[in-house]
């Protein structure tokens, strides 16, 4: 089981809140720094305001050196395929070859509202995630000096001469999640290297694995080559006083984050964390919503993740 740092930045946080998260995760062990991708702040005061995803993530990947960086997710309604094709090759590039791109349909209309970005309904929204997955990945996956071409509804490409390239080969690996029922495992089937199952029970886990395994049973594509992951919300500590604290510094309850997140003492956690591994959960996105706590990833690094095999 690998444990990753998932931010969410629109709650409050600015490029240097980000870096001193992402060289503490590197530095207590960590798989990988992951965060949101958003224009709109979500707390109270609305401060600092945005930070572009893909931006942070060039920039983190020249002042980390072994931690791998990625979205969770990027909405396909905020870039066309084609550009943000060239950004995360480039950032791929700039890291070394240690990027994730994880992309979904968009939800948040607010946002797209607030900065000019067009927002169709929901079919449309998954016709544009479909065809950029089609765009993105077929622009790094043509062999040099040959072109790429694509004729979709909403996007149409015209002999591209699909650079940059990636520092990968075949490009980042692809994260789709979600707990659709048949859309989202079909694109997970046909275009991704990992599943993402958000905020979820471990029943709901074991569930949404399975449906992506079927579905990638309808395309004769092995199951096992995905990787299958959750994301939950962490809030540990040594003490119940000190859970309790941290439970209240991002406005939650104990009770509700003991059933429905990642909270506790470090053995609560390492028992829950089994029982996801058990339902077939191979990496877990521990979502940190209190940025200026370090001590709080490095508590689950020195204490948690030494009992993970």
């Amino acid at each position: 089981m690998e444990l990753r740092i998932f931010t969410e930045p629109q709650q409050g946080a600015t490029y240097t809140d980000l870096l001193a998260v992402a060289q503490a995760a590197e530095q207590f062990g960590y798989g990988a720094f992951f965060r949101s991708d958003h224009y709109l702040a979500m707390n109270s005061e609305g401060l600092p305001g945005p930070t572009d995803a893909w931006i942070t993530l060039a920039a983190l990947a020249r002042e980390t050196s072994t931690i791998r960086l990625g979205t969770l997710v990027t909405s396909a309604t905020f870039r066309h395929p084609g550009p943000l094709a060239i950004s995360v090759a480039q950032v791929d590039d700039m890291s070394g070859g240690r990027v994730d791109l994880g992309i979904g349909a968009g939800w948040f209309e607010e946002e797209h509202k607030a900065y000019g970005i067009p927002f169709p309904v929901l079919k449309g929204r998954f016709e544009r995630l479909e065809e950029s997955l089609a765009v993105i990945t077929g622009l790094w996956r043509t062999p040099r000096g040959e072109s790429f071409s694509y004729s979709g509804k909403h996007f149409q490409i015209e002999n591209s001469p699909a650079l940059p390239k990636p520092r990968q080969p075949q490009g980042p690996p692809v994260v789709i999640g979600g707990a659709g029922k048949k859309k989202t495992p079909a694109l997970a089937a046909k275009y991704a290297d990992e599943f993402n199952v958000p905020f979820a029970s471990i029943e709901d886990t074991r569930n949404i694995i399975e449906r992506v395994h079927l579905a990638c049973k309808t395309i004769d594509r092995d199951p096992t080559e995905l990787v299958y992951s959750n994301a939950l919300v962490l809030c540990c500590g040594r003490t119940e006083e000190e859970v309790s604290r941290r439970a209240s510094n991002i406005g939650r309850e104990v009770s509700e984050l003991r059933e429905n997140g990642l909270a506790g003492s470090p053995a609560e956690l390492v028992d829950k964390i089994g029982r996801y591994t058990e339902a077939g959960s191979q990496r877990i996105y521990l979502q940190t919503l209190d940025l200026s706590d370090l001590d709080h990833l490095e508590l689950v690094a020195s204490e948690v993740l030494p009992q993970l095999s």
